[in-house]
């Protein structure tokens, strides 16, 4: 069908368009595009809903297109027509309500209210980790909001979104985003993200999402048509890097910042977890993630609030979060793979891969002496020596768990830890957790012990590419295959069965596992020795015995922690003026009701941890 190309009057945005943000943008005056293409030789907007319009762009300059249409509205839809044929969606478009293959639609900016409380300290960060999909049985942004009221009584104050940028299909983990600015349809828009990051801060607690600027998936990611997004001077897991550093990195660089800014400044959300920011290949003398984080903290001085940026990288490099001035990169603070590998190897005995380089109560000791456990030693599973010192850092910087998306969901079968080790072992867990000093992070679930598995599924429409992730799914567990085949991802069964069971929290051993979470967590919120920034003092480990013993001070006020491995009871007991303050092993926390013969004094029993407390006042 032939179009007639319309021009529409030029507007100033040719020169000052590196103010105006790209995408789509509404005002009462009508709608401004921008767009970055230095691709093809002639970019045109094509609108197709509610009437099918063509208008020629404005060339305004080093790859860059504009075009201002009046008295449009939100609701319009509209592709970008590259070289006179290619109707591709907006690469910074906010919303794709019929998938990476369709239109983008015009959405109407939304004012989100600055919070009127202080959104807390990342000291006080309690953060709880979803993925809006097999969160609820909708699977939606909206259908969080009444579980919000069980989340601020388990303590919760963060609330961390698995990647929300518009995938092929309805389901998928998130990491396969192709746009990026654009929440998914199926979990409700950007609509919907607004309500929910409005609802959390009514609550008191912050919102954390899980940004990718690492990759892009591998269907309905056109980017490569508009720029030199992607270089093939680096290679990720996932093919091409991004293109940070290279010839005309500037505009990919800007893309992915206003990306930033939008979830921050436009969503409200409060802090961003990067993924893992080791595949950011970038040796330029101003690195992305120091432009991004200065950028954000302007952002944050605008509005006059905190925000945070958070990373995930396997690294175990300490410049990543040392400030600028000690030749850091200024990012807040990080995951510390290693916390979870020492206590995982601890409680399952597991050995293969990467928990080869663990397995001792002096590997978790150390962790939680200066946050990972690897600072330039030797380990055997790289065959060389690995990462370099954080000290000095704060505790705060660390982001702990013992579950998380990918510990679990990389799992040949998502199994939980509450699959792979008893009752006692699991409450264990979630107390080295808790009364860390780091930051802790819980995975959606385990705070009742949900019996769900967490597995990989996707649905992509590509059978080809169907296949493929099939066979990259078998042959990743070539070695683990006991005459059953993974999960199918693309199966919808596989993601239907990672759904919560939700109301098993209010039931039997799964209410008391819930109770004791919150126990963990009043304890750390209450108490003067979790305000201190600095790592744990005097982490002691026994021979002959499987426990860790440390020490939290806060003023006058100290605790005395002790994480016991070992399958028999550790004699320590409560010495002087100490109080025992809480035990894993208390039969209110048990599995099963009648637990009275559970030992509430004496020594530390077998897999359990207790808290002695003491105040010189």
């Amino acid at each position: 069908m032939q179009v007639a190309v319309e021009n529409v009057s030029k507007s100033s945005v040719k020169e000052e368009h590196y103010n105006v943000g790209l995408g789509a943008a509404y005002t009462n005056e009508g709608v401004h595009f921008l767009v970055w293409a230095p691709n093809p030789a002639q970019v045109e907007l094509h609108i197709t809903a509610p009437e099918n319009r063509l208008i020629a762009m404005e060339d305004l300059g080093a790859g860059y297109y504009s075009a201002h249409v009046p008295r449009l509205r939100p609701g319009t839809q509209y592709f970008y027509r590259l070289d006179g044929g290619r109707d591709r969606p907006d690469p910074a478009s906010r919303y794709q309500p019929e998938g990476v293959h369709g239109p983008s639609e015009v959405v109407a900016p939304v004012a989100v209210p600055r919070p009127r409380w202080n959104v807390p300290a990342l000291r006080d960060y309690i953060i709880y980790e979803l993925h809006v999909g097999t969160f609820t049985a909708e699977g939606t942004l909206d259908a969080i909001i009444p579980c919000l009221p069980r989340l601020q009584n388990l303590g919760i104050t963060a609330l961390e979104l698995m990647p929300l940028a518009e995938f092929p299909g309805a389901r998928n983990w998130g990491y396969d985003g192709v746009c990026p600015y654009a929440v998914h349809s199926s979990y409700g828009g950007p609509a919907a993200l607004r309500r929910l990051v409005d609802a959390c801060h009514a609550r008191r607690m912050a919102v954390v999402l899980d940004v990718v600027y690492n990759h892009l998936g591998p269907e309905g990611n056109y980017l490569r048509e508009f720029g030199p997004y992607f270089t093939d001077r680096y290679r990720t897991p996932w093919g091409d890097a991004i293109n940070f550093d290279g010839a005309m990195s500037d505009p990919v660089r800007r893309y992915f910042i206003e990306n930033a800014l939008y979830w921050i400044r436009d969503c409200g959300v409060d802090a961003l977890r990067l993924d893992a920011v080791h595949a950011i290949y970038d040796l330029s003398a101003y690195p992305f993630l120091q432009e991004l984080q200065d950028a954000v903290q302007a952002v944050a001085r605008e509005q006059r609030r905190r925000v945070y940026l958070i990373a995930e990288s396997d690294l175990n490099d300490s410049r990543l979060i040392r400030p600028c001035k000690h030749g850091g990169l200024g990012l807040d603070a990080q995951w510390s793979d290693d916390f979870h590998h020492s206590l995982h190897t601890l409680l399952t005995r597991e050995q293969a891969g990467y928990y080869a380089d663990f397995g001792s109560t002096e590997h978790l000791a150390e962790a939680l002496r200066q946050g990972w456990t690897y600072g330039g030693q030797y380990s055997t599973s790289r065959a060389r020596r690995f990462g370099n010192s954080p000290s000095g850092l704060a505790a705060e910087q660390f982001v702990v768990c013992a579950q998380n998306h990918d510990q679990v969901g990389n799992r040949m079968r998502g199994e939980r830890l509450c699959h792979l080790v008893d009752w006692e072992r699991a409450k264990l867990a979630a107390a080295a957790v808790l009364l860390s000093p780091c930051t802790p992070l819980l995975f959606m679930g385990e705070e009742y012990a949900d019996p769900a598995p967490f597995l990989y599924h996707v649905s992509h429409s590509d059978e080809a590419l169907q296949r493929a992730v099939r066979e990259g799914r078998r042959a990743e567990f070539c070695d683990f295959l006991d005459g059953s085949e993974p999960p199918d991802p693309h199966d919808e069964c596989t993601f239907y069965r990672s759904k919560l069971n939700q109301h098993l929290a209010e039931q039997g051993r799964h209410a008391r596992m819930q109770q004791m979470y919150a126990k963990l967590i009043a304890i750390r919120q209450s108490h003067p020795a979790f305000r201190c920034k600095t790592m744990c003092s005097q982490v002691r480990c026994y021979p002959g015995h499987e426990a860790v013993e440390y020490t939290l001070s806060g003023g006058p006020c100290r605790l005395h922690i002790v994480l016991n491995f070992g399958d028999r009871a550790f004699p320590r007991e409560q010495e002087g003026e100490e109080q025992v303050l809480f035990r894993t092993s208390d039969h209110r926390w048990g599995e099963f009701e009648d637990q009275s013969s559970k030992a509430e004094s004496g020594p530390v029993q077998p897999f359990s941890a207790v808290v002695f407390g003491f105040c010189s006042h």
